[in-house]
């Protein structure tokens, strides 16, 4: 039986869909005991790695908005039935069908949030998410709803946070207008005439007028609902944005309220304010194109139809075709389904990149991406917005992010700002004209929110790190390992700049290769096969914080220790003092500038270092004396008690009945360290080994609590008793027994 369990769990297990065009497949896969696949030029490779014992699923995958088992706050919700179970019996090895033993499920039963619309989806067992799914599949056990409600990609819109905690409550405004515009897809005479309406009452819209073949203007006689949305998304005053959207909820019978406020949503600008051009440069279809992606996307969150997909892939690439459309697509997709799609305005395009490491087109090329490439963008996106430590966690979250994460050397767009009265003039400089931000919004942090992120530290403690560091300018936190104080430092950082704003926060890791030419300046290769002096992390930290004096900026140095700090900051450490802050004490680096010329350094008095160093290590020797003296050195050592209970249980989910014995087993441990006098209370282990990264399942505490003692616990000990292995063992059964 367990030889059976472990070959299950290696296998893949497959949720298909059975509905081709209009027709429900499904009753002739049961009938002959097989599945097909519904392509015959996709999914062939997918097909073949199908495997005799391979579970199956037949599912389909829609939305819905009403008639839930929770309150879904009036939003849509993604929804995907489970109507077949069966176990693959022979792959055929063409790529279309497989044969199955299918049981039929009766009535369906409905999953909600982590669905797929693909046609055939492999899912691997190993995560938890995956886990649940087919437990509640094959198994017939209950979604955790709760859990997966207020997971970091569904907290936002379904899960149980507070109003006042919403960052984007605008969303389900843009929703409703792009459900209402759908509407006018066939005919667009009510929508437009009435947009001109408004136009003569409300300042803001003199630029819908158009320039005619025969060389004369007027109102435009046709608009697409990009750039319909656009009328309440150009650079103005967010009162006058407010009124245009409040005019066109009226026109089109939009009763959800205008949003408060538009921080994070990109804005047209103002000299390149349609998604098409003047009639006079305009193709017959244009408007008709935009209208065509704008249907086809509407469609695509709802159905798993496999033609679906493909024709939204077809109108999006038609639409590009659109003269100066360009990368303003994505944008407009974005307003209308904003949980759906991405933005690829130039921010979000350079964050993309420099911060999340995908691949996006830069703002320097000129033509947007093909549909296949935006879509596969998205869906790697949508992949790792579940994951508690991925920087941002939806689309617009990553739209906020990326304009906070512009760096001081980046160039805001033009916006373009024309007056009320003037018509704008359709330029075609595109790179120019993209949709922008117009302001950065400021995410607000202080120590209430490092609290509520799950510090265990005392308020009146953190404020003292925080002292110590305003005063000493450099703050190395020291402790065993599991003390937090990596997780602790970014978030001292942001408390000290007083908001959240990852581009003023440089990390860097210290090991014994890092040098002085890495952190600070030296010669590296180019492209070319060429050497050129280049600037390191400390380096530009240092320039970044001199041309904003106004603002904090601050270098995260982790395993400071590791390294030879002494060596790699060179004459940078002797300015490290908090006195020799000043222009006055200067001193030129071992290398020039890149044009060649020796200009005299001094670190700003705006630029802070928090470093970090594991005082367990044995490896490690000791720091420099010139270091020690130059930054404040705070302990930090295993929290639990109260505060940390409350946190697990609540946060965690670990079981209430069972955090009580878990700490005593654990402080004990930690008390045998401690008296140890080969190793001592610097050996002792953090609370961070016995804190979830993520919530748990229902009963699963113990068996998280076993495997934390095997894999992470016990392989420490044996390393701190290497000369004692009977004591590692003993103390590692200790930890579990009863269990």
């Amino acid at each position: 039986m367990s030889d059976q369990k472990s070959d299950r769990a290696s296998n893949a297990t497959w949720f298909v869909g059975a509905t081709y065009g209009a027709d429900d497949q499904m009753p002739r896969f049961l009938s002959e005991g097989i599945w097909e696949n519904g392509y015959e030029d996709k999914h062939l490779d997918v097909v073949r790695s199908m495997r005799p014992g391979d579970r199956i699923a037949i599912k389909a995958a829609y939305t819905r908005k009403h008639g839930l088992p929770f309150d879904s706050r009036g939003q849509t919700v993604s929804v995907m039935a489970i109507k077949a179970i069966g176990t693959v019996t022979e792959n055929l090895n063409d790529g279309q069908r497989v044969k199955v033993e299918w049981v039929e499920v009766e009535p369906p039963r409905e999953w909600y949030f982590y669905t797929h619309r693909g046609a055939v989806w492999r899912v691997l067992s190993g995560d938890w998410m995956n886990d649940a799914l087919i437990a509640f599949a094959f198994e017939g056990k209950a979604q955790d709803v709760e859990r997966f409600r207020n997971e970091p990609f569904w907290r936002e819109r379904y899960g149980t946070m507070s109003p006042e905690k919403l960052n984007f409550q605008w969303t389900t405004f843009y929703e409703a207008v792009a459900e209402k515009l759908l509407t006018y897809a066939k005919d667009r005479t009510f929508l437009i005439e009435g947009i001109h309406e408004i136009a003569s009452r409300v300042s803001g819209l003199s630029y819908l007028h158009d320039k005619f073949q025969d060389g004369s203007t007027g109102p435009l006689r046709d608009i697409c609902p990009f750039t319909t949305m656009g009328t309440f998304n150009r650079s103005m005053t967010d009162a006058n944005r407010k009124t245009i959207a409040g005019e066109l909820a009226k026109l089109l019978g939009v009763t959800v309220p205008v949003p408060a406020s538009f921080e994070g949503i990109p804005v047209l600008n103002n000299q390149r304010s349609w998604f098409f051009a003047y009639a006079d440069k305009r193709g017959q279809g244009d408007i008709d194109a935009l209208w065509k992606v704008f249907v086809a996307a509407s469609q695509l969150p709802d159905s798993d139809q496999p033609g679906t997909r493909d024709a939204f892939i077809q109108a999006y690439d038609d639409a590009t075709q659109v003269w100066g459309v360009a990368w303003n697509l994505s944008t407009g997709l974005y307003w209308t389904h904003p949980w759906e799609f991405l933005t690829l305005d130039s921010q979000s395009r350079h964050y993309i990149n420099k911060r999340l490491g995908l691949n996006a087109a830069i703002s320097g090329q000129q033509g947007p991406c093909h549909a296949g490439s935006y879509l596969k963008l998205v869906d790697d996106l949508r992949a790792r917005f579940s994951e508690d430590d991925y920087p941002v966690h939806s689309f617009p979250d990553l739209s906020l992010a990326s304009w906070m994460y512009n760096d001081p050397d980046d160039e805001l767009v033009s916006s373009g700002d024309a007056e009320d009265g003037v018509a704008e003039d359709q330029v075609t400089v595109s790179t120019a004209r993209e949709a922008f931000q117009v302001t950065a919004p400021i995410i607000p942090y202080s120590v209430e929110d490092i609290l509520n992120d799950g510090c265990f530290l005392a308020r009146a403690e953190i404020d003292l790190l925080l002292d110590r560091l305003r005063a000493k300018k450099n703050l190395i936190l020291q402790g065993p390992p599991g003390t937090g104080k990596t997780w602790l430092a970014k978030r001292l950082a942001f408390a000290l700049m007083g908001q959240k704003d990852d581009s003023k926060v440089r990390a860097v890791q210290f090991h014994p290769n890092l040098s002085y030419e890495d952190f600070v300046r030296g010669w590296r290769p180019t492209g070319e096969g060429k050497l050129s002096l280049a600037d390191g992390v400390f380096m530009e930290a240092i320039k970044a914080a001199s041309k904003d004096p106004s603002s904090k900026f601050v270098v995260v140095i982790e395993e400071i220790n590791r390294g030879n700090p002494a060596q790699i900051f060179g004459e940078l450490l002797t300015l490290l003092e908090a006195g020799k802050r000043t222009p006055s004490e200067a001193l030129e680096l071992c290398y020039p500038d890149a044009d060649g010329k020796r200009r005299p350094v001094h670190i700003p008095e705006n630029l802070y270092v928090i470093g970090t160093m594991n005082i367990a290590d044995r490896s490690l020797a000791l720091v420099d004396l010139a270091l020690r003296r130059r930054f404040a050195f705070v302990g930090l050592e295993p929290r639990l008690g109260l505060v940390w209970r409350d946190w697990v249980v609540k946060e965690c989910a670990v079981d209430p009945i069972l955090v009580e014995d878990i700490e005593q087993r654990f402080s004990k441990l930690n008390d045998q360290i401690a008296a140890d006098a080969r190793l001592g209370k610097q050996f002792r282990i953090g609370h961070s080994y016995v804190t979830p990264a993520h919530r748990l399942e229902s009963g699963d505490t113990k068996k998280w609590f076993q495997q934390v003692v095997e894999t992470e616990i016990g392989p420490l000990l044996d390393e701190y008793w290497f000369d004692a292995p009977d004591e590692s063992q003993k103390a590692i059964a200790r930890l579990t027994q009863g269990w």
